[in-house]
């Protein structure tokens, strides 16, 4: 399963890089957006996920916004802001680089709609509450088990058929790409307020279950669960939601460049 199709990734972290290159401390060499997108596509979390054979820990950029107690991704966030703090200082290029990268992916990641639906929940219901460690084979990942064969192209075709669980959350990030592919979002700033904010916070996490339940709220996923993609969708994308995950990558970059001048 992908997250947010690649060529968002790549845009988001483009945009936001760009619009870092004011702020950038001096002494602080940042990777350039050449340097971060080697990072991602075969070298990403996506195909990392893919390519996990259930024998280590692939990534996974879910978060339940109604479970205060979630904090798997917020604990990923903060250790890729440390390592990048951290190589930041050490003029560690491809080290900064794979961090900044991995960093975004996760905040992007967990401020998608689709990734604030119990994926893992349902498919582990589909697979008869078989753990995660079990799908240790390309095929058991992409397959669901079932005892007998009826029960095994039902369940299959409740994850992958045209309504099932993996296609639906594939069709509302292909939503995401198509309608963010032509736009630039020149209005995406940082302001000195924000600038303020991120480092009285201390990095982006203390910020961040506040920006997901502001995207939470707009309920998105559900609207798109019933109704497919609708223009109100697509305005929602273009005005609240790409605008919002650019801007929190960019408030963690901005924090992770300041941190590192300060020592």
């Amino acid at each position: 399963m992908n997250s947010i199709i690649l060529g968002t990734h790549q845009k988001i972290d483009r945009i936001a890089r760009r619009k870092l290159q004011p702020f950038i401390p001096h002494g602080v060499k940042f990777p350039s957006s050449r340097e971060m997108l080697r990072f991602e596509g075969q070298h990403g979390p996506d195909s990392i996920r893919l390519k996990t054979t259930g024998d280590c820990e692939d990534p996974k950029h879910f978060i339940d916004p109604d479970d205060p107690s979630d904090r798997d991704l917020l604990d990923m966030i903060a250790a890729h802001e440390k390592n990048l703090i951290h190589s930041l200082r050490e003029d560690a290029r491809e080290k900064a680089a794979f961090e900044a990268a991995w960093l975004a992916h996760a905040i992007v990641d967990g401020l998608t709609p689709a990734h604030h639906y119990p994926y893992e929940e349902k498919l582990a219901e589909l697979r008869g509450g078989q753990k995660d460690q079990l799908r240790n084979t390309k095929r058991k990942r992409v397959f669901v088990p079932g005892d007998g064969l009826r029960e095994k192209v039902k369940n299959n075709v409740a994850f992958l058929g045209p309504n099932g669980l993996w296609m639906k959350h594939w069709q509302f990030e292909t939503g995401v790409d198509l309608v963010a592919r032509p736009l630039r979002f020149s209005d995406v700033k940082l302001s000195r307020n924000d600038r303020a904010r991120i480092r009285e916070a201390g990095g982006i996490v203390p910020l961040y279950l506040d920006i997901v339940q502001r995207i939470y709220r707009l309920n998105m996923y559900e609207e798109f669960l019933k109704k497919s993609w609708t223009r109100n969708l697509a305005r929602q994308t273009k005005d609240k939601l790409m605008p919002t995950i650019i801007h929190t990558v960019l408030l963690s970059w901005y924090y992770c460049a300041w941190r590192a001048a300060q020592e």
